[in-house]
């Protein structure tokens, strides 16, 4: 069966972080990355959370001023597990030279096409963090948002990352904390009540608490520099920033030193 052959495959190819079931899961869902009424609206109600932190995040560590037309001008950006393109386009958008990398192969297009619709220039690669270390590739930002959890092995997969970045360059990795109140919003209430998400979406044992998160930077050679909370309103309807509250998704900041 074609199950076989691409087993063998896989036992040939290069060590990978890649798990074959997340792949497929959101190979499926791949056509409705820019539906913001589809499968990925929760993506799309967090997205302007997750910029604001992301572009004040790299203006700060970058000294760039982000009243400027393209702020980002000269700073090259990978967005590892970029899916339909929903964080490159923006980036994109004030000025960085942005490549996007998926390992599920039919998001590519879909994020190809909308890019050219968006007259965007955006590299837009089917491939893996560790295909793109292997190469030597580096960059001044890596974006590293909701894909952690869904990795084989956290720690190989944040050194990768880490290799991938210039000294002195800056990760953004958002995930989800481990907690019984995440396994209630975030499974039961995201997956099974709400119906954001395809049930089997997450894992909460793959979920990472921000202390191990850190201690996972830490280990891959990063120095962690900031934490906050992304917090959901239920009144408001919408997602805002709160670094007092980590307790279901979170992100972190992360410098490589530059000596």
């Amino acid at each position: 069966s074609s199950d076989v052959c691409s087993s063998d495959l896989a036992s040939t190819a290069p060590q990978s972080s890649v798990n074959d079931g997340e792949i497929a899961k959101f190979q499926a869902m791949a056509d409705e990355w820019w539906d913001e009424e589809g499968k990925f609206k929760p993506l799309h109600m967090l997205n302007p959370t997750r910029l604001d932190y992301i572009t004040r995040q790299i203006a700060a560590e970058f000294g760039r001023d982000l009243s400027e037309e393209q702020p980002f001008a000269g700073l090259r950006i990978l967005d590892i597990g970029c899916g339909g393109g929903l964080l490159a386009e923006p980036m994109a958008r004030l000025g960085a030279t942005v490549v996007g990398a998926d390992a599920a192969e039919r998001n590519i297009p879909v994020a190809r096409v909308h890019a050219e619709q968006s007259g965007l220039q955006i590299d837009y690669r089917h491939t893996t963090a560790e295909a793109m270390a292997a190469e030597g590739e580096q960059f001044d930002v890596v974006l590293n948002m909701e894909v952690v959890e869904h990795v084989e092995d956290p720690a190989s997969f944040l050194r990768t990352c880490q290799e991938l970045l210039k000294p002195g360059g800056l990760m953004v990795c958002s995930t989800l904390n481990r907690n019984p109140k995440s396994f209630l919003f975030a499974i039961v209430g995201a997956e099974q009540i709400m119906r954001w998400l395809p049930k089997g979406t997450h894992e909460h044992s793959k979920f990472i608490t921000p202390d191990e998160l850190f201690s996972l930077l830490r280990g891959a050679g990063l120095e962690p520099v900031d934490r906050t909370g992304f917090k959901f309103n239920f009144a408001r309807w919408d997602w805002s920033l709160d670094p007092r509250d980590l307790s279901v998704n979170y992100v972190t900041s992360s410098v490589k030193p530059s000596a």
